[in-house]
């Protein structure tokens, strides 16, 4: 049996329990239903009116699969291969920072639960948790480290070492954060959960960003979370600056938020090692191409010089099969597992990921495919 046909039977046979939604509209329903509305709104809101927001996962309809028959599909092999290692799943977990908001175990719940189902975890700077502890928490599992970069230089280069040094795998560089965008929601709401320090943990356990400081953050808090709104994002930063952090460390280095084709080309020219086709989840600007969308120009620019992965509207399986076929090497997931966080925790997470797994799994097999790499733009028809 395939990893979906198990989870079938197993739900069907009530071996295992559904104790969050299925389907994505009915979890997010649910979270909205639970939570509070300010930490709801900081996960589920985007910028302006949400243009950007919608047409992510509207765009997805625009590409049909057109499914093979009379395929012997009765065995599937999901595993792709990054960076010299194997995951069992083409899929990680997004970064998303201050889960504490929606659940107080927050990061560190959402590691356990990608180590346990062996999908790598994207750790955000803008974690409550330090990324040594959700290091801890992972064991041997997969975890890359994304790095919004500091206006203080030596801040980002510490933590850039500190993740090397705790055993992440990679590191991703999100470009398209150097400040914050105009988020209606959150602005009606007067909320910015960073300024009652929440998502400031690697900052509060940076040696660099302490050192900055006349007292230690446990002796005077509020001047660290002044000094994180000093520091936090960098609009000054130019591809020039990319040779810096490339000198902190030896692990490969992913550009997040990459949506036009010559800037894909402009990172393959500086030399870094994967894309991320994103725009945030609709998080910055309004208006923005979807990046279902902007992937395949990006592929067909960068070809095969480095993986382009995607991230930013994925909701179902079937988004996941489309993504790959467009060309990309692996998804990111986002909200969906917020969601799953704030309605069971580390369980909820889990079925999140088990059920989208599945999705994937069976639409890979009800296409006609049985691997991960079989998947191309043949199997695609694009409506107007």
């Amino acid at each position: 049996m395939g990893f979906g046909n198990k989870v079938q039977f197993n739900v069907y046979q009530k071996i295992e329990n559904n104790i969050i939604p299925v389907s994505y509209e009915e979890l997010e329903a649910k979270a909205k239903e639970q939570l509070e509305a300010k930490p709801y709104y900081y996960v589920a809101a985007s910028a302006g009116a949400e243009v950007t927001a919608r047409n992510n996962n509207k765009s997805f309809e625009k590409w049909n699969i057109v499914p093979r028959m009379l395929c012997d599909t009765s065995s599937r092999d999901l595993s792709i291969e990054l960076f010299g290692k194997k995951f069992q799943y083409p899929l990680l977990l997004a970064p998303i920072g201050v889960q504490s908001i929606v659940h107080p175990e927050g990061e560190l719940a959402t590691a356990r639960a990608a180590a346990d189902i062996g999908v790598p975890l994207v750790a955000s700077t803008a974690s409550t948790y330090s990324l040594e502890k959700i290091s801890e928490e992972m064991g041997e599992g997969d975890r890359w480290f994304q790095l919004y970069w500091s206006s203080d230089r030596e801040i980002a280069a510490s933590m850039v070492k500190r993740a090397e040094a705790a055993g992440y795998s990679a590191i991703v560089i999100t470009l398209d954060t150097p400040m914050m965008a105009w988020r209606e929601k959150d602005i009606e709401h007067a909320y910015l959960p960073f300024l009652e320090a929440e998502g400031i943990g690697n900052y509060l356990e940076d040696p660099v960003f302490c050192s900055r400081l006349e007292k230690s953050p446990k002796e005077d808090l509020r001047s660290a979370i002044m000094l994180w709104a000093q520091v936090f994002g960098n609009p000054s930063l130019t591809w020039n600056d990319i040779e810096y952090i490339k000198g902190q460390t030896t692990l490969p280095i992913l550009l997040k938020g990459i949506l036009h084709p010559e800037d894909a080309k402009l990172a393959v020219m500086h030399g870094v090692d994967g894309i991320i086709v994103s725009n945030h989840g609709g998080r910055q600007v309004d208006g923005a191409i979807p990046a279902i969308e902007a992937l395949p120009e990006i592929i067909d620019k960068v070809g095969d010089e480095i993986p382009v992965l995607m991230d930013s509207g994925i909701r179902r399986g079937s988004d996941i099969v489309k993504a790959i076929a467009l060309g990309a090497r692996a998804v990111m997931v986002g909200r969906p597992y917020m969601y799953g966080l704030a309605l069971a925790g580390e369980e909820g997470v889990k079925q999140v990921l088990r059920n989208l797994i599945a999705d994937f799994d069976l639409t890979l097999a009800l296409s006609g495919k049985r691997y991960v790499s079989e998947l191309n733009r043949d199997l695609l028809k694009r409506l107007c």
